[in-house]
Parts: structure tokens; C-alpha cells; sequence
């Protein structure tokens, strides 16, 4: 059988195959040609995590990490269970150079020599009142992270329940005089009103 002289002449010449022009697509398999991609990614397969599933599980990861501490190796006591014991203390002394940070967590110079005075006195044997109570002697109270509900700290301590016991019962009196107001009935006018309303109305 002969071929087209178009065939032949594009075997000849593959530039004219090439300037021909666009080509109809090969069907697919089965018949149908395939949808036009678009712009969606597809989602990855084969047990491959998206990005954004990483991401997620690092600000995660970021977030449950606990704090970092400042406590330097060469701070700590050999015995673990006295380290354990300054590093408790160390939590509940404030760092007066910072601001709401304790000595465990701040990189100050003063909260480096305070945690060196804590492991002092736990090396010399002092309990962990007799190093609370030299530090609050020499800087108040404010220097416990938890202040003491004792002395004039009652006052502190007791002030917020107290003042909420007062606004409910201040609220529930009012809610009272108020229903028992509306349920009053209003008094009858005088003759004089009466008239003066009449008066009023048959203008």
C-alpha cells in the first residue's frame, strides 16, 4: 500500500514533523483520557508525613519541652539527693535583678551567686527553712516565688475570697430590693392628678 506524500515528505524532513503542529494525545489506558492537572498538590503516599505534619509536631515538641535551667555543671554538689534538694530551693527563690523568673531558670549574676549560697548552706547543713528564711531576711518577701500565708501575708492571702463573699452578697441584695420593687404595686392617683390627667387627655 502507498503512503501519503504527506507522510513521507515529514520522514524526510523532521522539521516538518516538528512545525506540523500540536498532536492529539495518546488515549489513556482503558480509553479515557485523563483529567487536566491542577493546581493542588496531591497529598505524598507510600507513609510519607506532609510538611506541614512536621511543623505541627515541632512547635509541639517546642511547647511540652521543659524549661531550660542555668545551673552550670560546675554549680552542682556531687551527692544527686543534696543537688536535688538546691534545685528545689531554686525554684521557689526569686531572682530580685529579674523580673518573675526564678534562680533556676535566670542567667543573672546574682542568681548564679545565690544558687552558689544555697548549695553553701545544704553542703554546711542547713534545712531548706533556715535558707528561705536568709534569703527573706535579707530581702523581704518578695523574693519567694510563693509567699508565705503567715503574718501580714494573711491579710493578702484572704483578701481575694473575702472581697468575692462581699460582691455576691452585695449583688444578691440588690437583685432583691430590685424584685421587690417591681412587685409593688403602684399607688392610685389623687382626684387632683385624675384631673389634671383628663385635663391632659381631652385636649
Amino acid at each position: 500500500m502507498q503512503r501519503p506524500l504527506h507522510d513521507s515528505a515529514s520522514a524526510a524532513n523532521p522539521s516538518a514533523r516538528r512545525n506540523a503542529g500540536p498532536r492529539r494525545p495518546a488515549p489513556h489506558r482503558g480509553g479515557a483520557i485523563p483529567p487536566p492537572r491542577t493546581g493542588r498538590t496531591r497529598p505524598l503516599r507510600n507513609g510519607v508525613c506532609h510538611p506541614r505534619t512536621y511543623a505541627f509536631a515541632l512547635i509541639l515538641l517546642l511547647l511540652c519541652s521543659p524549661p531550660a535551667m542555668a545551673v552550670e555543671p560546675d554549680e552542682m554538689l556531687a551527692d544527686p539527693t543534696l543537688e536535688a534538694r538546691a534545685q528545689a530551693l531554686d525554684e521557689d527563690i526569686r531572682c530580685v535583678r529579674c523580673r518573675s523568673e526564678n534562680i533556676a531558670s535566670s542567667n543573672a549574676d546574682w542568681a548564679r551567686d545565690a544558687r552558689l549560697i544555697v548549695r553553701e548552706m545544704i553542703s554546711d547543713g542547713a534545712s531548706d527553712a533556715e535558707i528561705l528564711d536568709f534569703f527573706v531576711e535579707r530581702y523581704g518577701e518578695r523574693v519567694l516565688m510563693r509567699p508565705r500565708s503567715d503574718g501580714a501575708n494573711v491579710v493578702l492571702w484572704a483578701a481575694g475570697p473575702v472581697m468575692l463573699v462581699l460582691s455576691a452578697l452585695i449583688a444578691a441584695a440588690y437583685l432583691r430590693a430590685r424584685a421587690r420593687t417591681n412587685r409593688r404595686a403602684p399607688a392610685p392617683l389623687s382626684k387632683a392628678e385624675q384631673a389634671r390627667l383628663n385635663d391632659i387627655l381631652n385636649r
